[in-house]
């Protein structure tokens, strides 16, 4: 039973240290380059995508209450909250950008290592540096930004529609009066009775 256990252990150890094993020389230099291709392009797509989701639900909330406002206080709001909210974007996207900066080279190498043997990965930087890639890369966020402005000038009405429904409807479970509907009016008193 000892001779098992100890069996065991020892198969354990030797999985885990082939796991935590550091790549070959030559395959570290493959995916040190091939970090060095991602790590701009995906600091970027994933800074925007960490800020615009957020900015885009407090932007439309904004929007929204801004309505509440005196008409005549609208437009000095309005630039308010817009310095606010580039305040917002010009001190944090620096920030995450930095932040994604440091995390992708460990976190992508450890990836890279343990789901690609070399050949996949020279195949891999091949591709990266050649300049039909580059172009696809460059084309690709056009191309996501032509779609997504489609989708919204074709769809905005409609979804803008269904979340002041989803607004009205939340509002109303918490019992609060609907977003940009007007104070109700209190009820005028009753007659007095006739003598």
């Amino acid at each position: 039973m000892t001779s098992r256990k100890l069996g065991l252990a020892l198969a354990l150890a030797l999985a885990a240290g082939t796991a935590l094993a550091d790549p070959s020389p030559a395959k570290k230099v493959l995916i040190d380059k091939i970090v060095a291709l991602q790590t701009q392009g995906m600091a970027d797509g994933l800074t925007a995508n960490i800020i615009n989701g957020p900015l885009s639900q407090l932007t439309q909330g904004g929007r929204a209450a801004l309505q509440q406002v005196p008409a005549e206080k609208r437009e000095a709001t309005a630039k308010a909250m817009d310095a606010e909210l580039k305040k917002f974007v010009d001190e944090n996207v620096p920030y995450l950008k930095d932040k994604i900066s440091k995390a992708v080279p460990s976190t992508a190498s450890a990836l890279l290592d343990e789901r690609f043997n070399e050949d996949e990965l020279k195949q891999i930087l091949a591709w990266g540096e050649s300049p039909v890639s580059q172009k696809f890369g460059m084309a690709n966020a056009e191309l996501q930004k032509a779609v997504a402005q489609k989708v919204l000038t074709e769809a905005g009405p409609t979804l803008d529609g269904r979340f002041k429904t989803l607004n009205a409807n939340i509002a109303k479970q918490l019992g609060l009066p609907a977003p940009g509907a007007s104070a109700p009016k209190p009820a005028a008193p009753a007659p007095a009775p006739k003598k």
